[in-house]
Order: structure tokens, then C-alpha cells, then sequence
């Protein structure tokens, strides 16, 4: 066996990357969205036992909406990638491209098996290029193709080395051999087709039978004339070592798959539930087609599932010649192989082996695959394919007439290659350039024209994605999916009417429930979404609540082990006020599913409003374990614990609330939540910080402006909380508690009574029995000197709150003034006159300090109110009044304090507003 020189490496991995370097600037498209996007296995913090456990796409295999396609090696990779780049395209590219270019090498190295230097140089470059391969390396799912064939190569040429001189058994490399078809299988199901040929290559090409001969030696063994040749013996025993550890894996494979085979719709293989002779017509029609795509891959589409190619219903149609055609041409080609000896039959049947056995698991000769035809599963089969052009290239070539003519068409034929191959990379750019490219090959697949209308939903652009959701309708009238999705976008485009009756022709088309029979149709949990869909639209009228409930029901009694309808409808329930029946739904889902973050969440949230928060927060912890980014888990499970008021629980909410900005960093509401979280803990700088994160965030954060301009005053900055109420009052002109405070802030620390006046005024417009702005009114009154005044809005804010004692102690303060000033207006001496203005000045400074008395009963006192008291006290003091105690004052900062928290806790409530 040649080994593989510098040049031609180079040679091999330059082509490769000059035909596949723009496959670097594609994205996650079609399959990819599913197996990368989707698949939560990727995820550091998913269990890599998950791997061993799940199908290709994330789901548990023991799941009946599992594909059964078990390739957990092929998803490590994809794990790989995510943990050096998480989502980024480039590197899951770029990973496939390196794996081809190691593929190209590899076969090169087996072609100089069967071929000379030139030739295989050829196979490999033809294979390099070949437009057929650019699913399996352009579409980062195709990695499965790619790693599945490194190790199938390797596997054959390790198994190549397994005969010794004088034809013994050197059995290590049939155990490598063993183990690298196992690690192919684990990469993808078809890697284990590589015992088929290590088989054939052992009996033909390594033994060096021909059919005729086996069959004269079998023959003459039945007769009795001779014994088997011990070559033959050693050859046999090779062989049931082989078919042994075949059928090991088989056996431990059809064991993950929990011996089901996987079930799809008649959209994905419309042939694979027909009647015959339709069912075999089809399948037998669909090689010719597969070999048609290798001869001319002019053609290449990324779907040809539903109508993409019609059934071939009777032995009349015209088809039928074509399959005729190529069965005659590949049975001459192994007869060729099988009958005569030479070098030339020998590299004829290998190449038909590569083409063959490879192909047979997504022939649905044995078994129906999810698919008609798919251009990734002819990456092996292309193999065998290009050695037998080469070979027939060398055959012209040898011959001088037709040298020059054979490089020519050689050339042309590389080019040409290599110019569709980096074409096609780029209709994989995005799912509207796949989907826009594949419609222009074929017109007559719904599946198509659903996808181009789901890339353009994805761009929110709804009108045009209707245009081509309603003709999938019109190509495919039974596709159920394509009604669902012609309902969403009259949803989206809130057309509710149009969307309800979509919604009911795809319910028309589900199979009907017969009344007292068991209902046994095996139902795509996909299509009954059209219940979930339908319930989610009428359940917006508040009247056809239960109408919603029903549907959600019959989803359910269609099949019990429908997850979202259990979810869907223990939202309803909530929203039903129904928390017990919720919460039933939930946990009934949980027993479908108890590694769904989701379902733990939303359980959670029905603990809250059984009001069991110890229970939600468990729940919220079970949903975190699961998935330690989940958001909401994540935002409300530190809101409750902050709302719980134990401080041991602060430092944990304010992690969750950092890894919650962490996902969410345009988030307003996390900042915000941080800030109150800091002022809790009395770190004002911190909480100041915070808020105004909060608020560039979101400029009319209602709470988040209220709470920066609370904190300034009390920590004695009320000017500065100023401009921020003016930035409230601005966006919310009817904010009863800014302009209280504004209001506060303008008497006390602006002495602008007027400005003052102003809010107090706007707060009685806006709600004529708030007490407290009417009473902060009465204050302004008597700032203005206007007793009498103050005394008529002190007796109407008493009418207001009779049981507010503070209330008729300030009006009998105000009387009292009343009187010492009418007695003082009645005496002439100067000074009864002097002493009228000093009990003025006294009064005065009382009715501040009980108007400050006053806040500490109301929620929305703030700080600043406590410099003013100690002022008034100062004064009192110089006028040799009587000093409070400190035990005094420590009450009315106590008072003080809790008023303040009452006042966060309801703005708090009020976030959402």
C-alpha cells in the first residue's frame, strides 16, 4: 500500500479549501437549528451521560418523537465546539471543512489499494470537489457523514493489514478493525457497513476467489470429492469473527433504540405508506435517482421529501425505464467484478461495494427512512462513485488516441465541479437563501415553501411569509402544518378571525375521535399543536375560557403523553384562577418529563399563587439545577427571596440577579431589582449605581426614577433627587408619590410653597380624597398664613380620615392659633403685639414638626423631612422649649424607617406598572 506523498496532500487539502472556503461565512440552517440551536446537550451543564441517552436532536431515545439516530460521538464534537466558541458558526465550519480534508486523505490512501498514483490522485480530487458533498460538509449536521467515513476508511484499511505472510491471521488489526466500525457506528448508523466490505475485499480481493470458483468449490464439497482448503478455513473464520461482531453491535443497537423503530408522517415518505406495488416502484425508482445526482449534480436540492418526486403508481409509467436501465447496467457491472479475475474486475467490485452496501440503511428497501432521497448520505457512496470514474478515465487514457480528450473532459469536468461546489456553499448562507434554492429546483414540495415562509417570519417579515404559507396550502392541501402556519401569521398579523379559521381547516384535517373506541392513531405531536395553537387564540376572550379548556382536553385524550397540552393548559387554569387544577396539570407533566427547567418553573409560579412560597422557591431551585441560565427562574426566584425580608437570603438573590443581567444585559429590570436589593443591605452608593444603570436602560422607568430620587433624599441629597422627579413627572404626569415627595422637597429644603402648592394641587385634581396631599395642602395654607383656609381643608381632610388622630391634632393647633391671634388683634399694647408675632413664629415652628410628625404615619415619607425636624428642634431649643429625650428620637427615626420600607415595598409592587 503506496503511502500518500507531501505533493499530493498538498495538492488535495488546497482544493478543498479553495472550493469550501466560503462555507465559513454560512450560518445554522435547516437541520442545524434542531441538532445545535435546539440541543440542549451541547450545553456544558447537561450531564455527558445525556449524550449516551439521547438521539442526535437532544431527545431521550426511549421517546416515541425520537429519531432513533444515535450518534453520540458525532454530538461530543458539537459539545466541543460549544464550549471553545458556544454558537459561533465559524468554528463548527470550519471543524467540518478539516474533517473533509482529512477524508480526502484517507481515501487517497485507499484508492492506491486498487489504483496507480495518477488515478487515485484523480478519485481524490473528483471526490474533493464533488457538489453532491456540499450538504455533508456545508451543513454542520452533515458532520455525521464526515466522521462516520474517517473511521469507516480507517476501519478497511486497518482490516487490509489482517493477513501475514503464507496467508495467516494477524488478528490486532482485526481488534482495531472491530473497535474503529464501532466508533463509525457511534459517529452514524451507516458506519457499520464497513464489515460488508472488509468481507467482500477479504473473499475477492485478498483470498483472490472469483464467483465461479467459490461455486465450483461448494459444489464440489456437496458432492463429497474434496475437503475446504485450510486457506478457506482461515478465510471462514476471519469472517465469523467479523459477522460476530457485527451482529454485537446490532444487537446493541436495536437495545438503545428500545427496539423501536422510529415513526414518520407520509409527508417525510409519502412512498414508504403506500399500497403496492406503488411502495416498491417508488423505491426502486429513487436509485436511478440517487445515481442521476452523482452523474449530474446539477440539480441539487436540500428537500426532496413530500411531492418532490411523484409516486410511480403503475408498471406503465415511464420511469419504470429508467430503473430498469440501471439495474441492467450495475447487475453487468457485478457480474464484471464477480466472475473474472484482474486487477481491473477487482477495483470494479470494490467501487460497487463503496457505492452498494453503503447506501442500503437509506435505500428504504428494508426499512422506511424519514426521507425520499438525501444528498448527504451519498457522501460514501460518492466514493466508490469516483473510483470508478477514475478507473475509466485511466482505461481512455492509456489509449493514445483519446489521451488528449480524456485530460481535456477530465479537466472540465474538476472545474466545473469545483465551481458548483462553492456556488451551492453559498445558498447555505441562511434558511432564506436554502429554501429560496431548492424552490427554484422543485416546486411541488409544501415542506419547501413552509420553510421560506418560516426564514421570513423569523425576519418578522408576516405578509410575505403568508404569501408563501398559503401556497403550501395550494400544493399540498392536507399538509396540516402548512394551515397552522398560514393561522400563526394572521396571528401575528392580528388577524384573528382568518387565523381561527386556518386554525379550524387544520383541525378538520386531524383523524376524528370515534365516541367509546379507544382512540389509536399514532398522532404527530407536531400536528396537534393545531389544538394548542386554536386554544392559545380564543382564550384571549375572557368568554371562551373554557371553550380553550376543552380543546386542550381533547389534545390530551387524543395522547395522554402530550407534554404541552399538560403545560398549555395549566397556564389557562391560572389565568382561570384555578391554581389547584393547574398545578395538577404541571405535575402530571412532570411525570412525562422531570428534566424540563419549564415545567419546574411554571409549577413554581402556581406555589406563589397558592401563596406557599417555600414551595416556590424549591421548585424555582429545581428548575436552576437543571438549567442554571435560566432566566425567569432566575429573576423570580430572587424577587421572592428578596420579598421574603431574610437577610440570609440577600446574598443569593443578588447572585441569581448578576446572572440574570448576565443573560438579560439589556434588561432594565435587573438592574433595578439590584438596586432595591443595595438599599435593603443600606449600601446607598451601590443601589445608586444600579438604578441609573436601570434608567439609561430605560430612560421612563417608573419605579427606577421613583426609587433613585427616594434614595437621594434619604441620604440627604434631595436636590439632586429633583431633576429625577422632574424626568418622572414628565413621562408620568399622574405619579401621586412623586409629587408628594417633589412637593416635600420643594417646602423644606426649596422653600418654593408656591412650586410646593403646585404638586399638592395637581395630586387633589388627579384624586380629590387623597388625604395625604390634602393635608400636605392644609400645610402650604398655613405656610402662607392663610389660617382660615388651612382650617377649612384641615376640617375637610378630617371628614377624610376621621380615625386620624394626628389629623385633629393639627387642626386644634391651628384653632389655637386662630384664637391667640384674634385675642392679640383685640389688645393695643405694643407688646401684646410682640408677643403675638413670637407665638406666631412658635406655631408655626409646631406645625412643622407636626407636619413631619404627620409623615412618619403616611407611606410616602422621605428623609429629608427628618433634617427638617432637627432644625425645628434647634429653634425650640434656642426658645428654651422643652428637649426631647434620645429614646424620643430614636422612636421617631424607628417611625421614620419603616414608613420609608412601607414605601419601597409598594413601589416594588407597583414595578410593573
Amino acid at each position: 500500500m503506496a503511502d500518500v506523498s507531501l505533493k499530493e496532500a498538498a495538492l488535495i487539502l488546497g482544493v478543498v479549501a479553495a472550493c469550501y472556503w466560503n462555507s465559513l461565512f454560512c450560518g445554522f440552517v435547516f437541520d442545524d437549528v434542531s441538532a445545535i440551536l435546539d440541543n440542549k446537550d451541547l450545553h456544558p451543564s447537561t450531564p455527558l451521560k445525556n449524550l449516551f441517552q439521547n438521539d442526535f436532536w437532544g431527545t431521550p431515545m426511549s421517546e416515541e418523537r425520537s429519531h432513533k439516530s444515535y450518534r453520540p460521538l458525532t454530538v461530543l464534537t458539537f459539545r466541543l465546539n460549544y464550549l471553545f466558541s458556544e454558537l459561533n458558526a465559524v468554528s463548527y465550519h470550519f471543524l467540518n471543512l478539516v474533517f473533509h480534508m482529512v477524508v480526502c486523505i484517507v481515501f487517497l490512501k485507499v484508492c492506491k489499494l486498487f489504483l496507480d498514483s495518477r488515478s487515485s490522485v484523480v478519485a481524490s480530487l473528483l471526490f474533493a470537489v464533488h457538489p453532491i458533498h456540499t450538504e455533508a460538509v456545508t451543513g454542520v449536521v452533515g458532520r455525521a457523514e464526515l466522521l462516520s467515513s474517517i473511521f469507516f476508511l480507517a476501519a478497511f484499511l486497518s482490516y487490509t493489514k489482517s493477513k501475514g505472510p503464507d496467508n495467516t491471521i494477524v488478528w490486532t488489526p482485526i481488534a482495531v478493525t472491530v473497535f474503529l466500525v464501532a466508533v463509525a457506528t457511534l459517529c452514524k448508523e451507516q458506519g457499520i457497513t464497513v464489515v460488508g466490505i472488509c468481507c467482500v475485499y477479504e473473499v475477492f480481493i485478498a483470498q483472490g476467489y472469483t464467483l465461479p470458483v467459490l461455486l465450483d468449490t461448494a459444489v464440489q464439497i456437496l458432492r463429497g470429492k474434496g475437503s475446504i482448503p485450510f486457506s478457506m478455513l482461515q478465510t471462514l473464520l476471519k469472517l465469523i469473527v467479523l459477522m460476530f461482531s457485527t451482529l454485537l453491535l446490532v444487537v446493541v443497537r436495536v437495545q438503545v433504540i428500545q427496539s423501536q423503530l422510529p415513526v414518520f408522517t407520509r409527508f417525510d415518505n409519502p412512498a414508504a405508506v403506500s399500497p403496492s406495488p406503488a411502495r416498491q416502484l417508488t423505491f426502486n425508482y429513487l436509485l436511478p435517482v440517487n445515481a442521476w445526482l452523482l452523474l449530474n449534480p446539477s440539480e441539487l436540492c436540500c428537500d426532496w421529501t413530500m411531492g418532490t418526486i411523484p409516486l410511480v403508481e403503475s408498471l406503465l409509467d415511464v420511469r419504470n425505464v429508467a430503473t430498469l436501465t440501471f439495474f441492467c447496467f450495475l447487475g453487468s457491472l457485478i457480474v464484471f467484478g464477480l466472475r473474472y479475475p484482474g486487477d481491473s474486475s477487482k477495483t470494479v467490485l470494490m467501487a460497487l461495494c463503496l457505492i452498494v452496501l453503503p447506501f442500503i440503511p437509506a435505500s428504504n428497501l428494508f426499512f422506511p427512512v424519514g426521507f425520499v432521497v438525501a444528498e448527504r448520505v451519498l457522501y460514501v457512496p460518492s466514493m466508490g462513485f469516483c473510483i470508478l470514474v477514475a478507473h475509466g478515465w485511466k482505461k481512455l487514457s492509456n489509449k493514445s488516441v483519446l489521451r488528449k480528450i480524456s485530460w481535456v473532459c477530465l479537466a472540465v469536468v474538476l472545474f466545473t465541479h469545483a465551481l458548483k461546489t462553492l456556488h451551492r456553499n453559498w445558498d447555505w448562507e441562511s434558511e432564506y437563501t436554502l429554501f429560496m434554492s431548492a424552490l427554484k429546483v422543485n416546486k411541488n414540495n409544501a415542506k419547501l415553501w413552509n420553510n421560506v415562509g418560516h426564514a421570513l417570519e423569523n425576519e418578522k417579515n408576516f405578509e410575505r411569509a403568508l404569501q408563501f404559507f398559503i401556497q403550501a396550502t395550494q400544493v399540498q392541501p392536507d399538509d396540516i402544518g402548512a394551515h397552522m402556519n398560514v393561522g400563526r401569521t394572521y396571528k401575528n398579523l392580528n388577524k384573528t378571525k382568518e387565523a381561527e379559521e386556518s386554525y379550524m381547516t387544520a383541525k378538520s384535517l386531524m383523524p376524528q375521535i370515534i365516541p367509546g373506541k379507544k382512540y389509536a392513531a399514532r398522532v404527530a405531536p407536531n400536528h396537534l399543536n393545531v389544538y394548542i395553537n386554536l386554544a392559545n387564540l380564543i382564550r384571549a376572550n375572557e368568554s371562551r375560557l373554557e371553550e380553550a379548556d376543552q380543546l386542550y382536553r381533547q389534545a390530551i385524550s387524543m395522547r395522554p403523553d402530550f407534554k404541552q397540552a399538560y403545560i398549555s393548559r395549566g397556564e389557562l387554569l391560572l389565568k382561570m384562577n384555578k391554581p389547584l387544577k393547574a398545578k395538577e396539570a404541571y405535575l402530571r407533566a412532570l411525570e412525562l418529563d422531570r428534566t424540563n427547567a419549564d415545567l419546574w418553573y411554571n409549577l413554581a409560579i402556581v406555589y406563589i399563587e397558592l401563596k406557599d412560597p417555600t414551595e416556590a422557591l424549591k421548585n424555582f431551585n429545581r428548575a436552576l439545577e437543571l438549567n442554571p441560565t435560566h432566566k425567569l427562574a432566575l429573576f423570580n426566584s430572587a424577587l421572592l427571596m428578596q420579598e421574603s425580608g431574610d437577610a440570609r437570603l440577600r446574598p443569593e438573590a443578588k447572585q441569581r440577579l448578576l446572572n440574570y443581567v448576565k443573560e438579560e444585559p439589556q434588561d432594565a429590570n435587573g438592574y433595578f431589582n439590584l438596586g432595591m436589593l443595595a438599599m435593603d443591605d443600606k449600601k446607598d452608593m451601590e443601589a445608586e449605581a444600579w438604578m441609573k444603570k436601570a434608567i439609561r436602560l430605560q430612560p421612563n422607568f417608573r419605579s427606577a426614577l421613583f426609587n433613585l430620587a427616594l434614595l437621594y433624599s434619604q441620604t440627604a441629597k434631595e436636590l439632586m433627587a429633583l431633576p429625577i422627579l422632574e424626568d418622572l413627572l414628565r413621562y408620568y404626569p399622574d405619579h401621586t408619590k412623586g409629587l408628594i415627595l417633589k412637593g416635600d422637597i420643594l417646602m423644606n429644603q426649596k422653600k418654593d410653597i408656591s412650586g410646593a402648592k403646585m404638586c399638592f394641587e395637581k395630586i387633589l385634581e388627579l384624586d380629590p380624597n387623597n388625604v395625604q396631599g390634602k393635608h400636605n395642602l392644609c400645610v402650604v395654607y398655613f405656610e402662607e398664613r392663610d389660617l382660615k383656609k388651612a382650617e377649612k381643608c384641615l376640617v375637610e381632610t378630617l371628614a377624610l380620615a376621621p380615625h386620624e388622630e394626628y389629623i385633629q391634632r393639627h387642626l386644634n393647633i391651628v384653632r389655637s392659633k386662630i384664637a391667640s391671634l384674634s385675642a392679640a388683634e383685640q389688645s393695643s399694647l405694643p407688646a401684646d403685639g410682640i408677643a403675638a408675632v413670637e407665638e406666631k413664629k412658635k406655631t408655626f415652628e409646631n406645625l412643622k414638626e407636626v407636619k413631619n410628625e404627620k409623615k412618619t404615619t403616611q407611606t410616602t415619607v422621605n428623609k429629608g423631612h427628618l433634617k427638617n425636624k432637627k432644625r425645628t428642634e434647634k429653634n425650640n431649643m434656642d426658645k428654651e422649649t422643652p428637649k426631647k429625650s434620645t429614646k424620643e428620637i430614636k422612636d421617631i427615626e424607628k417611625k421614620r424607617v419603616a414608613a420609608l420600607k412601607r414605601l419601597e415595598e409598594i413601589e416594588r409592587i407597583l414595578n410593573g406598572e
